[in-house]
Parts: C-alpha cells; structure tokens; sequence
C-alpha cells in the first residue's frame, strides 16, 4: 500500500468510492493522547474492525513507526493479520478464542484475554505456555470474573501453561456526563482497584494493568495504571455524535478526523416535476431538479436509515442534499444549481473547498454512534494514504 507525501499526489481516477486516510492526523492523536497521561504510560493502539474502518495493516505499521508497542484487536484472525504482516509488538485479542486455536496463539505470539477462570482452565489443559491477560467483570458483566470472585481470578495466575501478562477491565460508561453514570463508573474504578489491592496483598503483581479506554483516558485522567486502550479517540471523533466532551479540551489537545469518505458522479439527469427518483416510490419532484447519481451504497457501509433525511454531502464545494432511497452500490443528490458533471468528486465526510462535513452527520441520521459508522465502511471502498 503506497503512503503519499502529500493528498494532492493522490491518483482517485480508477476508483468508485475511497476513504482518505491523513495519517499526520493520526499521528498527532496520539501526540495529543500522550499529552493526557503520565509520562510512564504507555498506549495500546486499539485496531480492530479495520482500525475503526480506516485499514488495520498500515494504521499498524504507522503506529508501530512512531512508537505504539501494544495492539488490541477483537478475534484471533485480526491479530493473525497483524503479526503477518510484520507487526511487532504486543498484540492483544480482546473476545473469546476457541481453545482449540491454542497451537496458533502461541505460534503467532499473541495475547489471549481469559474471558472466565472456567475459560483459562480449558486454555490450560492443552500444551503448551500461552500468553493471557485476565479480564476483569467491574461492572460491565461482558466478560470477566468480578471481585466477588477473588479466588477465582488468583487461580488464573497460578496455572502452569499461562502465562499472565497483565491484568484489565472496561469501562461502560466513561463518556456519559450524567451523575448516575460517573457514579456507575466510580464503582467500576472503586472495584477494580480492590481486584489490584487484594491481588498485591497476597503476592500477585500483574505486570501490565489497563482500565481506561477513550473517555476514560480523557475524562478520568487522574487514573494511574501502566497502559491505556484509546479506540475512537485514536480515529479523532467522539463516540456520540452529540458529544462535545472533545471540544472541551485545551486548544493546543484538539484531536482531528483522519478520515475523509469520497466517491463519484456517475451521471447527471433532469427531471420534471412528478417524476420520481429511486425505489419505492419515495421522492417526488416538486419542481424542475438537477439529479446526480453518485458511486456509494450501503453495501459500502452506508447506512439506508440516511435515506430521506437530508443528508447534505459536497460537490465542487458546495452543499447537495440526498434524495430519494439509498441504494446497495449508488444513491442521488440535488445538485440543482450546482456546476457538476459525469467523473467529479463527491465528500461525504471531509473537507471541500471551505467547507466540512464530520462523520457526525452520517451518526446521527443512522441514529447510531461514530465507532459504528467508522467501522462498517466496507471492504468494497479503496483506502488510500497519505502524510
């Protein structure tokens, strides 16, 4: 995958639908989220789903070249793809791994999280030393043993063929300023602290203990541990489209969307009114409309629920509103009054000319939230890179 030196050496003219990727951008999140730690921290660049949809491989590497030592992803075929491709530090698989895939974790040097202590005992029986991080349950009740299961989660240290990398938990509810949630997640640092209390007590020191993700790194900085997991902070955008916990941050520790969505028109039609555009009958033209039919579904990971909202994206710089049903591989805009032919660009989430589109909009039509919409850009759009 070739990295541009700059966005203006991109060559778009054999795609349909890309995602720029300003890797400058991402590196400077990660400036930003060193500047939210202590100096003795170090981050886990958390990758899975393709690195939030923006390419696992090269936002990896990228990481890895400007100091990143620990992966998370979420299932054994993620991390397998990492190591292959020449990823050297730490990777961490953060779901369940069938057992019976024991003889390629160990082969790929991977980090299997122990889901349960039941799940460790399983892991164990089989040959050979694995490396494992327990999880533990806080609050969440996903995965993990809580603290009420202290014996439990000390057995998991003493197996012979595991060997305990760390320790960890996640926090649900780190982005919500609504007091019922801080105290919920008091309660989760209140219990996970316990855990390392009662742990060191009786001789168990983890070597590597992690709780907080994106908001728990940006709202709950006063926590000390090791290692921190930024998700969707690493990709510049909040996780609720309606969130500005971001914006609250000092100037100087804005974080910024390395991620721009594009695709092209393919045809440019008028229509009178009456006429109607698309299926199901949904848009009726109510006047004379200039009609683009531009290169993007939701078999790219455009969600239809955009369908009849709005939805604004650029062309030429200026704004065109989504009519009519989204389809699998295409979808219309008005782009009545707007200069446009055959082959130009479209932006559907980055900048054109003075003006931006964020991701938030496509979140907020889809009623969803940003690591979604992120995440299930599909594998059909290019993904292209630059500095």
């Amino acid at each position: 995958m070739k990295i541009y030196n700059n966005k203006n050496e991109i060559d778009t003219s054999n795609f349909r639908a890309w995602a720029e990727i300003d890797l400058s951008k991402l590196k400077h999140n990660v400036e930003v989220i060193r500047k939210l730690l202590h100096d003795d921290v170090d981050i886990i660049g958390v990758v899975k789903a393709n690195a939030y949809g923006h390419g696992d491989i090269v936002v990896s590497k990228y990481l890895e070249s400007i100091g990143v030592k620990h992966f998370a992803v979420a299932f054994i075929e993620e991390a397998i793809k990492l190591r292959k491709s020449g990823i050297k530090g730490e990777i961490i698989i953060l779901g369940w791994t069938p057992c019976c895939r024991k003889d390629e974790l160990i082969k790929y040097d991977l980090c299997q999280t122990l889901v349960s202590e039941e799940y460790a005992e399983e892991l164990n029986k089989l040959p050979g030393v694995v490396k494992g991080y327990i999880k533990l349950n806080t609050g969440m009740n996903r995965l993990g043993e809580p603290k009420e299961h202290l014996d439990l989660i000390k057995k998991m240290f003493d197996l012979n063929n595991i060997q305990i990398e760390g320790i960890f938990s996640h926090l649900s509810r780190s982005d919500s300023n609504l007091e019922v949630d801080i105290e919920f997640t008091k309660q989760q640092i209140s219990n996970f602290d316990f855990i390392l209390n009662k742990l060191k007590e009786d001789g168990y020191n983890p070597k590597n203990i992690h709780l907080q993700n994106s908001y728990g790194i940006v709202t709950y900085r006063d926590l000390h541990y090791n290692l921190v997991r930024p998700g969707i902070i690493l990709y510049g955008v909040p996780s609720d489209p309606l969130d500005d916990t971001l914006n609250h941050l000092p100037d100087n520790m804005k974080f910024e969307a390395p991620l721009s969505l594009r695709c092209k028109v393919a045809m440019v039609k008028e229509i009178t009114q009456g006429e109607s555009v698309g299926y199901g009958n949904n848009y009726t033209a109510t006047e004379h409309v200039k009609v683009a039919t531009i290169t993007i579904g939701y078999a790219d990971g455009l969600s239809r629920l955009i369908s009849k909202k709005d939805m604004k994206v650029l062309v030429n710089g200026k704004f065109a509103k989504q009519i009519g049903n989204v389809c699998m591989d295409q979808m219309m805009i008005d782009v009545s009054g707007i200069d446009v032919c055959e082959g130009d660009i479209v932006t559907l989430i980055g900048q054109d000319g003075d003006n931006y589109l964020s991701v938030n909009q496509i979140s907020l039509l889809s009623n969803t939230i940003t690591n979604e919409t992120l995440s299930v850009i599909g594998e059909r759009v290019n993904r292209v890179y630059h500095l």
